[in-house]
């Protein structure tokens, strides 16, 4: 009789050890499962952080800057204007066939865009820029004036400025405000240079009282 006690309590002390041993077995393969959830989440949130910061820091550094505006005074109204951009410190490149000009007097806003046939390149020889620049511009699109691009980046058809770069945006405005003929005495003029990617370059001017030179110097 106490053999048969003993039988049976060793088999109760075997199926407890089974037990036990498929119950740990179930914890390491859920543990496991869940740890690779875990690092294929952290895999996943690390290459979107890179991803986000690289996108932030080309936002941020990318863009243009206006460092002049040149204005043609023809009968007391501005009819021409180039507004002369490079890019900011620590940009990348600009395409500005995919820039956009936005420029208003108050009362009215005029979108314009890069037109491939206006294209040239001012050499260091006394050139005015606005008798060989460009011309026949409309009310739509701008023209460019290549005055400085030392590695030859920027063409008529694929204009993309970098790092030392100097550029005129030329813009008829006779034919963006043609209710005036061009940019009154005393206009308030405010605008922006929008590069595809990153910073916009802002500019404001108020056009002179009094136009008795034929080139003013408005930025």
């Amino acid at each position: 009789m106490r053999k048969i006690s003993k039988i049976l309590k060793e088999d109760d002390l075997g199926d407890m050890g089974i037990g036990a041993m498929i119950i740990f077995i179930a914890i390491v393969m859920v543990a496991a499962i869940a740890a690779s959830v875990l690092i294929q989440t952290a895999n996943r949130l690390e290459i979107q952080a890179m991803t986000t910061g690289g996108d932030t820091t080309r936002e941020v550094s990318t863009g243009i800057s206006v460092i002049d505006i040149e204005g043609l005074n023809e009968s007391g109204v501005i009819t021409k204007m180039c507004i002369a951009v490079r890019t900011r410190a620590g940009s990348s490149d600009v395409d500005l066939s995919q820039t956009v000009i936005e420029i208003t007097d108050g009362s009215k806003k005029t979108l314009l865009t890069y037109d491939d046939t206006k294209y040239t390149t001012v050499v260091d020889d006394g050139s005015d820029v606005f008798v060989d620049g460009p011309s026949g511009m409309d009310a739509s699109h701008f023209g460019i004036i290549e005055l400085q691009d030392a590695d030859n980046s920027s063409t008529s058809t694929n204009p993309v400025i970098n790092h030392g770069d100097i550029v005129m945006l030329c813009i008829d405005t006779a034919a963006c405000f043609p209710d005036a003929g061009g940019l009154k005495q005393r206009d308030n003029i405010m605008g922006l240079v929008i590069p595809e990617q990153g910073a916009a370059a802002t500019f404001a001017f108020r056009v002179p009282s009094s136009l008795t030179e034929s080139i003013y110097d408005l930025y």
